[in-house]
């Protein structure tokens, strides 16, 4: 099965509630309380999406996180990124030369087809995208189901 870990969903509620309220520094106690998560998972998180440089931090008293960029610069790729590592759906297409059968693999192509076409649509999402509502019947450009063309090569 392909899906994100728990935590690359945590980090997306965490993420989210920063950009509700862009201007504000939040602590992590504060996103811990509103995202109905574990302090330590949340501090894990805010520490993972401030080394992608996803999140700045304000030390002290009345300190605190917020965005180190707009909610609209970044992308759902950003966070998994953050949190997972290299996106892949199969070994070869996020670490090449992993696969002792890359070399002989036929499916190899077809593979990075579709690892392509996952990027495309994550990279189109942005976090201020996961913001607005999903429309009535999944209607929107940008949640339409993907065709994929498979060409050799």
């Amino acid at each position: 099965m392909f899906k994100i870990n728990k935590l690359t969903d945590y980090a997306m509620l965490v993420i989210t509630r920063l950009a509700e309220v862009p201007e504000a520094l939040l602590s992590a106690h504060q996103l811990a309380e509103e995202c109905h998560l574990e302090l330590p998972t949340v501090s894990k998180v805010l520490k993972l999406l401030g080394k992608a440089e996803l999140l700045s931090s304000v030390r002290g008293a009345h300190g605190g996180y917020r965005l180190q960029r707009a909610a609209q610069e970044i992308t759902i790729t950003d966070v998994i990124c953050a949190i997972e590592g290299p996106i892949g759906v199969t070994e070869c297409s996020a670490e090449p030369g992993s696969c002792s059968h890359e070399p002989v693999c036929q499916l190899r192509g077809n593979w990075h087809v579709i690892d392509r076409e996952i990027h495309r649509l994550l990279d189109n999402l942005s976090i201020a995208d996961m913001l607005q509502p999903l429309p009535a019947k999944h209607a929107g450009p940008k949640w339409q189901p993907i065709k994929l063309h498979f060409q050799p090569g």
